[in-house]
C-alpha cells in the first residue's frame, strides 16, 4: 500500500512543477523620437557707408520690418552707423523716416577752417546722442556696434561699449572733410576705409544670418572733378572695393539700393533714397526668406539629430541596468531578447 501512496505523490509534484507558470519577459522600452525644438535665428544688419546715400538704410529697415523680419542686431559704417545707432536705441522704421525727412543739415554739419578737416563732427556726435537719450551701448534696446579705422595703423576698430554719439562720429569721420576723432591714446577715421559693409562686426555680436545693405559708389567711368566730397567718398570707396568685396561675400544676402546717381551730400533725394531702399529690400524678400528657412530646417536637424543620440546613449544605459538584473542562472534561461548576447 505504501508504493502506490508514494508514486501517487511523486506523480501530483510532477504535475504540479509542470503546470508553474514562467515569468513573463520584460518587454524592451518602445522607442519613440524625441521631440526637438530650436531657438529663432538671429538677423543681423549690416549698414554700409554712402553719406546722403544712408538714407536707403532706412528704407531697407522700412520693409524688412513690414514683412515681419526683425533684426536682433545691427552693426553700421559711416552713414549707416547713423542709422544704426538711432534703430538699435529703440527707434521703428517710421520714426526713423519722420526724423530723416525733418533732418536739417546744418544740425549735424560745424565747419571748421582750422584744423585737420572741413567739419569738426561735435553736432554729429551730440545730435546723435540726444537723439538717444544720451544711453550707452550697453543701454541700448538692440546690440550695435560702429566700425572705424585706426588712424595710427589703419587698423579696423569695432565700438561696442561707451559713447555711441562719438562712436558714430569716429565711423563717419572721412579723411580730409572730417577732423580724426581723438579716443583714449588713437584717432579714428571713416570705418569705409576699412569696412565699407560691416559683415563681419555683425556676425561679431551673434548674428546667424547677415543682411548687409551695400550704398557704395560704384564707378560710372565719369567723375566730377570739382567736388571735393564726391571726389574724397569716390576714393574711399576705390580702395575700399576689393576689401569690400570679400567681406560682402561673407554675408548671407545683399541689398543694394539704387542710389549710385545721389551725390554724398544731396540731402534733397533722401526720400528718393528711402524709396530705393525699400523697392530693394522687397526684390531681395524671396532670398531672405529662403535662407531663413534653409538655416531653420538644418538647425533642426541637427537639434533632432543630437536629441536622438541622447535618447539612445540613455536606453542603452537603461539596457545594459535591466540585463545586469538578468544575470543569475537561473535567469539566463528566461533573459529578454535583448539581454542574451550578453
Amino acid at each position: 500500500m505504501r508504493q502506490p501512496f508514494v508514486l501517487a505523490c511523486i506523480a501530483t509534484l510532477l504535475a504540479a512543477c509542470a503546470s508553474t507558470p514562467k515569468a513573463p519577459p520584460v518587454a524592451a522600452p518602445a522607442t519613440t523620437t524625441p521631440a526637438v525644438s530650436v531657438p529663432p535665428l538671429k538677423i543681423g544688419l549690416a549698414l554700409g557707408g554712402g553719406a546722403a546715400k544712408g538714407f536707403a538704410h532706412i528704407g531697407v529697415i522700412k520693409m524688412l520690418e513690414a514683412n515681419g523680419i526683425q533684426p536682433a542686431v545691427v552693426a553700421g559704417t559711416s552713414a549707416g552707423s547713423v542709422v544704426g545707432a538711432l534703430y538699435a536705441g529703440g527707434m521703428d522704421a517710421y520714426a526713423l523716416q519722420q526724423k530723416a525727412v525733418a533732418l536739417d543739415e546744418a544740425s549735424i554739419r560745424d565747419v571748421s577752417l582750422f584744423s585737420g578737416g572741413l567739419v569738426k563732427g561735435q553736432k554729429l556726435q551730440d545730435y546723435v546722442n540726444a537723439q538717444l537719450d544720451g544711453r550707452s551701448f550697453a543701454r541700448l534696446k538692440k546690440p550695435f556696434a560702429a566700425v572705424a579705422t585706426r588712424l595710427e595703423d589703419g587698423q579696423r576698430t569695432v565700438f561696442v561699449r561707451g559713447n555711441v554719439g562719438q562712436a558714430v562720429r569716429a565711423s563717419s569721420a572721412i579723411p580730409g572733410v572730417f577732423e580724426a576723432v581723438a579716443i583714449d591714446k588713437y584717432h579714428y577715421v571713416d570705418g569705409g576705409v576699412v569696412s565699407p559693409v560691416p559683415v563681419d562686426a555683425a556676425r561679431e555680436l551673434g548674428a546667424d544670418i547677415v543682411i548687409a545693405v551695400d550704398i557704395s559708389t560704384k564707378p560710372t567711368g565719369s567723375a566730377d572733378a570739382g567736388s571735393l566730397l564726391g571726389n574724397v567718398n569716390r576714393s574711399i570707396a576705390i580702395m575700399g572695393q576689393k576689401l569690400g568685396a570679400a567681406e560682402l561675400a561673407r554675408a548671407d544676402v545683399v541689398i543694394r539700393p539704387a542710389v549710385n546717381d545721389i551725390g554724398p551730400a544731396d540731402f534733397a533725394a533722401r526720400n528718393r533714397a528711402i524709396l530705393e531702399g525699400e523697392r530693394a529690400a522687397q526684390a531681395a524678400l524671396p532670398q531672405i526668406r529662403a535662407k531663413i528657412a534653409a538655416m531653420q530646417a538644418q538647425r533642426l536637424a541637427q537639434a533632432r539629430a543630437q536629441a536622438e543620440a541622447r535618447a539612445a546613449q540613455q536606453r542603452e544605459a537603461e539596457r545594459k541596468a535591466r540585463c545586469a538584473q538578468q544575470s543569475g542562472w537561473l535567469d539566463k534561461w528566461r533573459r529578454d531578447p535583448d539581454c542574451r548576447a550578453n
